[in-house]
């Protein structure tokens, strides 16, 4: 692994440590604190922190789990080369694309009922 994607790895791997400990954190307090889907919906709808969270957490996500993906593929098979960083880049793209559109699907009112 180059030491870029090594940093990469590593930087991106603290990010989702601290994004995994925040939404388990929210998780549970909005289970204990009896909160609805429509509860929850409404504090994040058109809330710009929320928005800015989950983005920096789609982020580390799409790029830890390629490097991630790389080195098992290069471990287990013989698997290497432009093609195999191809791939995982456009399974990056994937992830960032996916990613994206549900934290903008909980952050968008688009889907709200009406009043």
């Amino acid at each position: 692994m180059t030491a870029v994607l090594f940093a990469a790895q590593r930087i991106s791997a603290l990010a989702l440590a601290f994004a995994v400990c925040v939404h388990l954190t929210t998780i549970l307090y909005a289970v204990r604190a009896g909160l609805t889907a429509g509860a929850i919906l409404e504090r994040t709808r058109e809330n710009v922190w929320f928005l800015a969270f989950y983005a920096v957490f789609v982020l580390a996500i799409a790029i830890h789990a390629p490097i991630g993906l790389r080195n098992i593929v290069r471990e287990w098979t013989m698997w290497r080369g432009r093609s195999l960083d191809v791939a995982l880049a456009l399974f990056a793209i994937v992830l960032l694309l996916l990613g994206m559109r549900a934290a903008l699907a909980v952050y968008l009112p688009i889907f709200r009922e009406p009043s």
